[in-house]
């Protein structure tokens, strides 16, 4: 079961459970109190039998003033459950019988104990139930998930036709033309294209069970290599701090390519990119010289740009990803001043 899937069923089971639960605790509840009324109703019966002949040994009695707005009533006070009778020929005094206080509580112990049993099998129940509600609700999403993910993946199947011919064209006309600048747009236009179908494609992967351990530095260096000759203006900097981490290599990759793609994309002319990992707070910064951010808020909304340049999905991709595996990641940004992107990165460390 994916992500969107898992939360999805959770979801929706956590809204069965404690629907069903609620109502199903207001129902116990009021059974509770029908079994008090009950218990009440046969206390009343037995000592109004027993004011004939005081044959019952599980009350007492004794003779006390009359009262008679309490003749033939069951009371409760703090030291037991109680009943006044009229004595034949007798107006002075009234026959009291009475239950103690902690046989009263024996029994309405006996009662909460019956309803708690109840209530723990309707939850058992109702556990199974919203299980199979829960799995029944979620053949839609599952069935538009598995298309959406088919649509994709067959585009990116098809994408790589027309990809491989312009490569194969453009490598022609860098021959026969002398417009490098031309050629570089085009080639630069085209690895765009490239990454946001690896992007697309590392999305669609199970990330969560393909996890390895890697040297943060080494990734680092590989991925500055292609850049380094992607953006041959652009001076990147990396310093000697590494860290070991645990996690899926080519998602975090894909992080790391965007960031840095950003990073020289919006740069100024001959600018810098630097790359630190800082080892004591398990963190990579990636700092540049470029315009820097108007709203840094609303930069990882998807189809947000500030420009007109690239289609404003990068860093949604960025943060999708790192929400998936469990990167917390910062900006700070101010026009013309550059942008600095920190990636925290404790929960993948290798200790």
């Amino acid at each position: 079961m994916r992500k969107a899937e898992r939360e999805s069923f959770l979801k929706s089971f956590g809204v069965f459970f404690f629907s069903l639960a609620l109502l199903s605790g207001v129902l116990e509840y009021f059974e509770y109190f029908k079994l008090k009324h009950d218990i009440h109703e046969k206390v009343y019966n037995e000592m109004r039998l027993c004011s004939y002949d005081l044959k019952c040994t599980q009350y007492e009695f004794d003779f006390v003033p009359l009262e008679s707005k309490k003749l033939y009533q069951l009371s409760e006070s703090n030291q037991e459950l109680y009943a006044l009778f009229s004595l034949p020929k007798n107006d002075t005094y009234a026959l009291k019988l009475s239950l103690s206080q902690s046989h009263y509580q024996k029994l309405l112990r006996q009662s909460q104990n019956l309803v708690i049993g109840h209530y723990l099998w309707a939850l058992a129940i109702i556990s199974l139930i919203s299980a199979l509600f829960s799995l029944y609700a979620l053949h839609p999403l599952r069935r538009a998930l598995r298309l959406t993910e088919e649509f994709s993946r067959d585009i990116l199947h098809d994408l790589n036709t027309p990809l491989a011919a312009l490569r194969l064209n453009v490598s022609r006309l860098s021959i026969a033309q002398k417009d490098e600048k031309k050629i570089a747009r085009i080639t630069q236009s085209i690895d765009t294209i490239v990454s946001l179908g690896d992007n697309l494609r590392g999305y669609l992967e199970e990330h969560d069970e393909k996890r390895e351990h890697f040297d943060l530095h080494t990734l680092l260096e590989e991925r500055l290599m292609t850049f380094q000759k992607l953006y041959p203006d652009i001076t990147f900097s990396l310093n000697q701090e590494t860290l070991l981490l645990d996690t899926n290599r080519d998602a975090f990759m894909r992080i790391i390519d965007n960031l840095f793609s950003n990073a020289a994309k919006y740069n100024i002319h001959y600018g810098t990119v630097t790359i630190g990992v800082n080892r004591s707070n398990a963190s990579l910064l990636i700092q540049d010289t470029g315009k820097g951010i108007d709203h840094p808020e609303k930069i990882f909304e998807r189809f947000y740009k500030e420009n007109d340049r690239g289609m404003g999905i990068g860093l949604h991709i960025v943060k999708k990803f790192c929400d998936m595996l469990k990167i917390s990641i910062e900006v700070e940004s101010h026009p013309g001043t550059g942008s600095l992107f920190t990636l925290h990165l404790a929960a993948l460390t290798v200790r």
